[in-house]
């Protein structure tokens, strides 16, 4: 049985890049225009290109009116014409040149002079963050929407699961999971604390095809004992974080995901999505990937704690 898709609104939050954790930060001043470089490479392709498309029509328009201010020193542009000037700052900042208007004062000059060595600036850090924002290695791995809680070999375990999307594999992957939750220390402080699960199996030669990371709960495991209630009473955070070399271009890359309290199901197992071919090969449901099932013969856990209650 498939578990319904959750509202948008109910979707798992994100702990990473372009992720909102829900933290408000207060005590520190956005410092925006130290960070220009690192927000370009994290914004969205059209955010980029359209502040790109913005900026250079701002700094055109003001070299325009810097050559309007100048007075009639543009040959065969109209006296006081923004739009001659305009398009005279985009020849000259794009080192077009048609030869229609040329600059014929001392003032016009050293206006083109300093738009020149400006476009050559501009230009040079535009090209230099354009490709490293296009060959920014990147996984495309996609995570289970649920991690489910259920028996794997005898064993009571949390499972979440994990697939890659390329065709390439990722060499040397490895994964490791934390939960994160409320506790109370000893001298009655609040506090958030970590705690790293330990895994059957943490990393992947090659992670091609499809992974199933298995947390054994025993006595040992920081989530003995839990159940739905007190996962979200005590606001509970599952994190996974993946590091890999890319086959391909042998760079590094790293992808991080979370599930708070609402996605980890109690006694549920996911659906199988490997099969073979009718050639012999394997192949690979990616539309049943985040299908989860209940384990035959469980019952609900609040029927569970109710009868252990009584």
């Amino acid at each position: 049985m498939a578990m319904p898709n959750p509202a948008p609104s109910q979707l798992p939050r994100f702990l990473g890049r372009g992720g909102d954790t829900g933290v408000v930060r207060s005590g520190v001043a956005p410092r925006r225009l130290h960070d220009l470089y690192h927000s370009a490479l994290n914004a969205p392709w059209w955010v980029l290109l359209a502040t790109f498309a913005g900026f250079y029509v701002v700094v055109n328009a003001l070299f325009a009116l810097a050559y309007v201010a100048g007075g009639d020193d543009i040959a065969n542009a109209r006296a006081g014409s923004f739009v001659d000037a305009f398009f005279f700052s985009v020849q000259t900042m794009a080192t077009i040149g048609y030869g229609r208007m040329v600059p014929v004062s001392t003032f016009s000059n050293i206006v083109v002079t300093l738009e020149a060595l400006f476009g050559l600036v501009t230009l040079a850090l535009a090209t230099g963050l354009m490709f490293a924002k296009f060959s920014r290695p990147r996984a495309r791995v996609i995570f289970s929407r649920y991690a489910v809680i259920g028996v794997r070999d005898g064993v009571r375990s949390l499972m979440v699961r994990l697939a890659n999307e390329r065709t390439t594999g990722l060499v040397e992957a490895t994964l490791r999971l934390v939960i994160l939750r409320d506790e109370v220390t000893a001298e009655g402080e609040s506090m958030r604390r970590f705690h790293t699960l330990q895994l059957t199996r943490g990393s992947s030669a090659v992670f091609a095809l499809s992974w199933t990371v298995v947390h054994p709960i025993d006595e040992s495991s920081p989530l003995f004992g839990e159940t739905t209630e007190s996962l979200k009473k005590n606001d509970v955070w599952l994190v996974a974080a993946l590091v890999g070399t890319e086959e391909a271009s042998g760079q590094m890359v790293h992808v991080r995901h979370s599930w708070t309290a609402d996605f980890i199901l109690f006694e549920h197992r996911f659906h199988d999505i490997l099969t073979r071919s009718p050639g012999g090969g394997r192949a690979i449901h990616y539309e049943k990937f985040h299908d989860v099932e209940p384990l035959a013969g469980s019952e609900p856990q609040s029927e569970r704690q109710s009868e252990r209650q009584k």
